[in-house]
């Protein structure tokens, strides 16, 4: 279990909350930053989902730039998977990789999806983003998983990322700092151009250096 171990018993308290909530929006409740200092004007399904108005922003993602493929890290209960599947269902093609570790949140994701009219746009997988192997390119990269390991995550995948592609790391406000952190980190090393939405959780929205026409 290791460096999973703490996260997971947080992570199942957070299922059954949301398993109570029955899908109902909830105003956003992390705190206020300096960058986001309403965080109540955002909404949410759970403290681990993506913020609702994130989730449309991936769903307009997904139509704008038309990714063929879309690697995801930490599934969760498969929410934001479903939002960005619309897009591709929109689109008319498309597949999204994405890959839980915990076995009962990947059961309870599975669930979700299997049998959901966008499953034909879903891969969902039970294992580390540290092990998972992704064959092809990468249009879009959605880093939401253990925030220890987005840094890890990102530095395995950006080779496989197109040059044009886009690497999103959820987390990112100023009071979670860990990914903030490490994206100026990548910043600084001449690997990703970021730039800081200023969302309640944070969002960095980011492109390979290399490789830019």
């Amino acid at each position: 279990m290791g460096l999973f171990g703490k996260k997971l018993k947080q992570e199942h308290k957070v299922m059954l909350q949301a398993e109570r909530a029955g899908g109902k929006l909830l105003p956003e409740y992390h705190r206020a930053t300096p960058e986001c200092p309403r965080p109540e004007r955002w909404s949410m399904y759970d403290s681990m989902t993506a913020e609702a108005e994130v989730l449309e922003f991936l769903r307009t993602l997904v139509t704008t730039v038309k990714p063929e493929l879309v690697v995801e890290t930490g599934s969760f209960l498969g929410v934001s998977t479903l939002w960005m599947a619309e897009g591709m269902k929109a689109n008319g093609f498309g597949k999204i990789i994405s890959c839980e570790y915990d076995p009962k949140v990947f059961a309870a994701a599975k669930e979700k999806i299997e049998g959901h009219e966008l499953a034909p746009f879903i891969e969902l997988r039970n294992e580390s983003s540290l092990e998972m192997k992704v064959e092809g390119t990468i249009d879009i990269l959605f880093s939401d998983s253990d925030v220890d390991i987005r840094e890890s995550e990102v530095r395995r995948f950006l080779p496989q990322v197109r040059p044009t592609g886009l690497v999103l790391m959820h987390d990112a406000s100023s009071h979670m700092k860990t990914v903030r952190n490490a994206a100026f980190k990548l910043e600084a090393e001449g690997l990703l151009s970021c730039v800081f939405l200023p969302t309640p959780r944070g969002l960095v929205i980011a492109q390979r250096r290399e490789g830019r026409a």
